[in-house]
């Protein structure tokens, strides 16, 4: 397993907030060398840490204002087929399986109630699914996030091995 260090973190961290910025923007933000963050993001991209480059899209902005979460218990003999059916659903943004009371935590967008109810209809539908419960999103307080995790795990782990830390004028 590759090991981050404060500066991997670092590069992440501001693809995170600018997913546009080039390596030669990076590097003069951080105070490294070009070379040493092209390898990095290379190292980063190789690894599968770093898996692509994405826009961020409001959903509510393109006419999607209903989200939800549909929780899918089923006979866990037919994960595979449950998956995959219910990946054919354009609604569908994302399935996560789990443990717990629930196999498969669905995250759902849709135009209306009435279309959302039609997805968990067609859920429900699918061979295999025994019990679904759905919940409304109402907000996003905290959009999905990486970094502060990222920095707790690499903050006794260095700078690169001999590039010194960025000075930061707000830390005395």
């Amino acid at each position: 397993m590759p090991r981050l260090d404060r500066l991997d973190a670092e590069i992440i961290g501001r693809l995170t907030r600018n997913a546009r910025a080039g390596v030669v923007e990076l590097a003069s933000a951080i105070g490294v060398a070009r070379n040493t963050v092209q390898a990095r993001l290379r190292r980063l991209e190789e690894t599968g840490i770093v898996r692509g480059f994405r826009p961020d899209v409001d959903l509510e902005s393109v006419g999607l204002p209903v989200q939800a979460f549909v929780e899918v218990e089923l006979d866990q003999r037919r994960m595979a087929y449950v998956v995959k059916a219910i990946t054919q659903l354009p609604e569908v943004l994302e399935i996560v399986t789990q443990a717990g009371r629930a196999d498969l935590h669905v995250r759902v967008a849709a135009v209306s109630h009435a279309e959302l109810q039609e997805v968990v209809v067609r859920i429900i539908d699918t061979e295999g699914v025994r019990h679904t419960t759905t919940t409304l999103a109402i907000s996003t307080p905290l959009p999905y996030r990486v970094q502060p995790i990222l920095d707790k795990i690499t903050r006794e782990r260095g700078y690169g091995r001999s590039t010194p830390p960025p000075t930061d004028p707000l830390v005395e």
